[in-house]
């Protein structure tokens, strides 16, 4: 998560950590002009890999 963003301006500042992550992703897909079919078949990818890390031992 990016400490660049102004967060206080947004509320987001108090937010769940997973809420900052969101709004940082959906920020660099904008500014990265990134389609939503691509960005969605990504974090289907990120979310195979973590849920994949998250079941094996360490």
């Amino acid at each position: 998560m990016s400490d660049s963003n102004n967060n206080d301006d947004t509320g987001l500042a108090s937010a769940p950590a997973e809420v900052k992550l969101a709004v940082d992703l959906i920020m660099l897909f904008e500014t990265n002009n990134i389609a939503p079919e691509v960005a969605l078949a990504a974090l289907q990818i990120v979310n195979t890999d973590l849920k994949r890390k998250l079941t094996k031992p360490c």
